[in-house]
């Protein structure tokens, strides 16, 4: 590491060194290579494309790093996290009143920041992509992170991911790195082809998807007192921070009422986080949740709505509760454990009587294109001016009988389907307990593949088969291991090289 490089890090990020790997990756893309890397949950991926942005813009005077981040609440996360540190960066997303946002694209166009964090569908945006033309320099690194979300075969599809190949062309092709925690062999695949890349042009740096000091267990569970009485005994083993996951928001809230007796007699404290909080008290619980003693920590029940981005190394145990919907989503949750390298439980709690939850999700995160017309149609007959959330629509849509209801998750589901295609849009309502929208433009039905539909159902299915014969192993960190096909287990893929 040149003197240069190494002051940079120390001045700007207050470390001494890097970790283990992060070294390899950050030569080559100061050297203008290309990498995708795919390490576990707090292994310190962002440094190494946060470290080149900062020492690029230091040896240029110019251009600046965009970063493709496909969850609000993160992006928000690491620039604040980056601004503490004097850094100059930002976010541009649909959180920002339009004075804001035109305020932070001017100053973008003019040169002012070393990263710029946005969402794929920023791209999209006349406003958006002129101001980053203008920037002097241009874009001399490209970061996409959480870049499963770019491959049809990836368990979070997001549409506007798959045209990133399109924009890194727009952008000129400049040197890019794709960063991820779960990636199969073939998601890896398809996302270096949607980025226009191969193995050679684009190696792989990546860790096996366990750590040593990450105990994984699964246990059979028949009823809620079984698992009352697993979470209690693992709070009361693992003294520490912990996270309980819940597939649903009404579980979760009767667990809190069943585990509060058992946990009290304990001494532990009990938090609950999931997606109906609203923003003042997600902050609240968060920063309890952050701060909590290390040697008798918060006993957190949350959905998988907490735990993105979430800077806590000494989380000591991490259950769930519920079956959840696929291996991927399990290897990021458990990543989030044990990041201190002292040891912590993983321990997933299964129960039959919970796939049924499971095939449900399948179901909403799958809304057939006669729904999807449907709705559209309803927001453009009442809602072409005025903002709406899923509740405005349910009635119109799914009918009386769910208009007081939740609806089965169908219609929030398929609101978020809209905005993926662009044809509605988050508004900005930072204070409001609901998810808000706005139209955007009318939506044909030709942009709704019916197939490409079927074909994720049947892949969601298939990920759920695969978590319940993950439950069925004799050593799930060796059932991690071949399910991933990581290096030494993945011989025909290069390691990465040493530069």
């Amino acid at each position: 590491m040149t003197d240069g490089l190494s002051t940079t890090l120390r001045e700007r990020f207050g470390f001494d060194a890097l970790r283990d790997g992060q070294q390899e990756v950050v030569e080559r893309v100061l050297g203008g290579g290309d990498a995708l890397v795919v390490w576990p949950t707090g292994s310190g991926k962002s440094l190494c494309y946060q470290l080149p942005a900062v020492e690029l813009k230091r040896r240029r005077g110019e251009g600046v790093t965009l970063v493709f981040s496909p969850l609000i609440a993160l992006m928000e996360d690491q620039v604040s996290a980056l601004r503490e540190k004097g850094i100059e960066a930002t976010y541009l997303n649909s959180t920002l009143t339009r004075s804001q946002r035109e305020a932070r694209q001017r100053a973008m166009s003019e040169g002012a920041f070393e990263l710029v964090y946005a969402t794929p569908e920023r791209m999209t945006k006349e406003d958006f992509r002129a101001a980053l033309d203008a920037v002097p320099g241009g874009v001399h690194l490209l970061a996409v992170d959480e870049c499963h979300c770019v491959t049809r075969w990836g368990h979070d599809l997001r549409p506007a991911y798959q045209r990133v190949g399109e924009f890194r062309a727009e952008l000129g092709s400049p040197t890019t790195i794709a960063l991820t925690a779960t990636a199969t062999r073939a998601v890896r695949e398809d996302v270096r082809t949607v980025l226009g890349g191969d193995e050679g042009s684009m190696p792989l740096f990546a860790t096996g998807i366990d750590r040593p000091n990450l105990e994984l267990r699964v246990k059979e569970v028949w009823d809620d007192g079984d698992k009352v009485s697993e979470i209690a005994d693992i709070a009361e083993r693992f003294p520490g921070t912990g996270i309980v996951y819940f597939a649903l928001i009404k579980d979760l809230e009767r667990f809190k009422g069943l585990l509060a007796g058992p946990l009290s007699g304990l001494g532990r404290e009990l938090g609950v986080y999931h997606g109906r909080l609203s923003p003042k008290d997600k902050k609240r619980v968060y920063d309890r949740f952050i701060n909590a003693d290390p040697e008798n920590g918060l006993v957190l029940l949350a959905t998988n709505a907490f735990g993105m981005g979430v800077d806590k190394p000494d989380i000591r145990f991490i259950v769930h509760a519920q079956t959840p919907g696929s291996v991927e989503a399990y290897a990021q949750e458990i990543g989030r454990a044990g990041r201190d390298g002292d040891p912590s439980r993983c321990e997933l709690l299964y129960s039959q009587d919970d796939l049924a939850i499971q095939h449900e999700f399948v179901r909403w995160q799958n809304p057939s294109p006669d729904l999807l017309m449907q709705m559209q149609t309803a927001i453009e007959r009442n809602f072409m001016h005025d903002d709406f959330d899923a509740d405005d629509l349910r009635l119109d849509v799914i009918g009386k009988g769910h208009a007081h209801g939740r609806g089965g998750g169908t219609v929030e589901q398929a609101l978020i389907t809209l905005a993926k295609h662009g044809a509605i849009e988050h508004a900005t309502f930072q204070d409001s307990e609901t998810t808000r929208y706005r139209f955007v433009r009318e939506l044909d039905d030709s942009e709704l593949d019916v197939a490409e539909i079927e074909d994720k159902t049947q892949r969601d299915l298939k990920r759920l088969l695969d978590i319940v014969n993950m439950t069925k192993a004799d050593d799930v960190a060796a059932y991690l291991r071949e399910y991933f096909e990581l290096p030494g287990d993945a011989p025909s893929e290069d390691d990465a090289p040493n530069n």
